[in-house]
């Protein structure tokens, strides 16, 4: 599995990466939504584990974004953020992602989000 980790904070992009390069994903990483959108136009992942709140374009307005692109309609994106409120989750649920991680993040809830085996 291909997995693309957005996130502004490299601290928040090394966990993901340990974890799913230990269960036998490639990762890459982009620590913005517009490094994620031109990272997109030459390679192809399975799964987009997307920050909401970045400086520049969100993660919200990325995965609108792709949503858009018929290119990427099977494309599991997964908002991985520390938002929490019942009402933000459906906000970004909304938004047109798969699945929703609450930072902080472990293991099982990774790869449950993901469809890996635990």
């Amino acid at each position: 599995m291909r997995v693309l980790v957005v996130d502004d904070q490299k601290v928040n992009r090394t966990l993901p990466r340990v974890l799913l390069q230990q269960v036998g994903c490639e990762v890459f990483e982009t620590d913005s939504g517009d490094a994620a959108l031109a990272f997109l136009k030459g390679q192809t992942v399975d799964v987009i584990l997307l920050d909401i709140s970045m400086p520049g374009i969100s993660g919200t307005d990325v995965c609108r974004q792709l949503r858009q692109d018929p290119a990427c309609a099977g494309l599991l994106i997964v908002a991985y953020t520390a938002h929490a409120l019942p009402s933000e989750r459906a906000d970004i649920l909304a938004a047109g992602f798969n699945e929703l991680l609450i930072k902080p993040i472990n293991r099982q809830r990774l790869l449950t989000a993901l469809s890996l085996p635990v």
